[in-house]
């Protein structure tokens, strides 16, 4: 049986963890899932509440080094067929990620982005400006590489160990969602995008990407796009 690894990096996030990862655990899916949680230098309770979680694989930076860091911490040692990312609050719901994986089984793909812009429903943005910030990035990313992507920024980015073995990875902040999208492009994968429900919350819930992590994705888009 083929395996998914569903990578979950996790700061901070001693308050959602543990039903999040209940609903990865009991999410039914055609695949064996090997389910790697990359505890990123957290400052609360979230280790010692993982530590109490059976049936993942638990890694451990001993200082918070950024989620791209986590993620590549996490494809180093997953040995999944196809991997998702799947972020430790409750803003994506982990039972979207079987819907996520079917243009991949049906061989449709080797790329999927999970897109909140696509579903009409998620008009409840916490933040306007992010999903301004967000509509601007995926413009000039479609512009810049060609590919037409309405959520560059989602958490959800699906993809397959072909796809893993052919990006080389660099960023260890929130720039992976540019980076990685940069080189998918690039190395001439096509990304399907599938729409999915979103409940973002505030930064009084522990929200951490912010304005300054904007800016740096425009000038991540600019210079892997006209490297």
């Amino acid at each position: 049986m083929k395996i998914i690894s569903i990578i979950v990096p996790v700061y901070n996030e001693e308050k959602t963890i543990e039903k999040l990862l209940g609903m990865v655990k009991n999410m039914e899916v055609p695949l064996e899932k090997e389910i790697i949680v990359i505890n990123d230098g957290s400052k609360d309770q979230s280790l010692e509440a993982l530590k109490k979680i059976n049936g993942i694989k638990l890694l451990s930076h001993n200082q918070n080094l950024g989620k791209g860091a986590a993620i590549k911490t996490g494809l180093a040692n997953c040995s999944g067929d196809i991997i998702a990312i799947q972020d430790a609050d409750l803003e994506y719901n982990p039972n979207q990620i079987p819907d996520l994986i079917k243009p991949i089984l049906e061989n449709e793909t080797e790329i999927v982005y999970g897109s909140r812009l696509l579903n009409k429903k998620n008009k409840n943005w916490e933040i306007p400006t992010h999903y301004i910030a967000n509509k601007a990035l995926s413009l000039l990313a479609t512009i810049l590489y060609g590919y037409k992507i309405t959520d560059v920024e989602t958490c959800y980015k699906i993809f397959t160990k072909n796809v893993k073995n052919c990006i080389n990875l660099e960023l260890n902040d929130f720039g992976f969602e540019i980076e990685f999208t940069a080189k998918a492009c690039k190395n001439g994968f096509k990304i399907k995008e599938v729409p999915i429900n979103y409940t973002p919350r505030p930064y009084s819930e522990g929200k951490k990407i912010n304005w300054r992590d904007g800016v740096k994705a425009f000038w991540y888009l600019l210079k892997f796009g006209l490297s």
